[in-house]
């Protein structure tokens, strides 16, 4: 059993909020825009991290992080990437893969918009936290963290951090 905060968008910020649902956490998985990497190192110094970079973050980010992130966590095949789409409107340079090679949880950022929804026509459930950081259109800050047990991805809660 893992417990796992999800986020994105920090946009170079992290604050003691975030860090106390990092504490809480077996593993911190962070799905693009960091920004400045004093977030990830911050993260990585308290818990394991798997991350994708964004659109905004240099080429120190894209050098040690990947495009796209696959692996399993316990019985459950994860897909990371930071510019996805959501069911019924993927972005293209994702859409062939994820219809031939589906994996059981996809996950993005970038919109800063909250979104988890069972996509059935390719039999995943697909999950985009929000915005964790300061900047962007978003009037909230989010994350997201569940449980994935064995094949099961379970105890799936909303955070609201606060306005920014």
């Amino acid at each position: 059993m893992k417990k796992i905060l999800l986020l994105s968008d920090t946009h170079s910020h992290i604050d003691d909020t975030i860090l106390k649902y990092v504490a809480q956490a077996d593993e911190v998985w962070h799905a693009g825009d960091i920004g400045d990497l004093v977030v990830t190192d911050t993260i990585k110094k308290l818990k394991s991290l798997r991350a994708v970079y964004g659109n905004i973050d240099d080429a120190q980010a894209r050098l040690e992080f990947p495009l796209h992130h696959r692996f399993f966590c316990e019985g459950v095949s994860v897909w990371i990437t930071h510019i996805g789409g959501y069911p019924g409107k993927y972005n293209q340079a994702v859409r062939s893969e994820l219809e031939q090679n589906p994996p059981q949880l996809f996950i993005c950022g970038h919109s800063h918009i909250l979104k988890v929804q069972f996509d059935k026509k390719n039999n995943l459930l697909f999950m985009n936290p929000g915005a964790a950081g300061k900047s962007g259109f978003h009037q909230v800050r989010t994350m997201l963290r569940f449980i994935i047990d064995g094949d099961a991805i379970k105890e799936l809660e909303i955070i609201e951090i606060d306005k920014r």
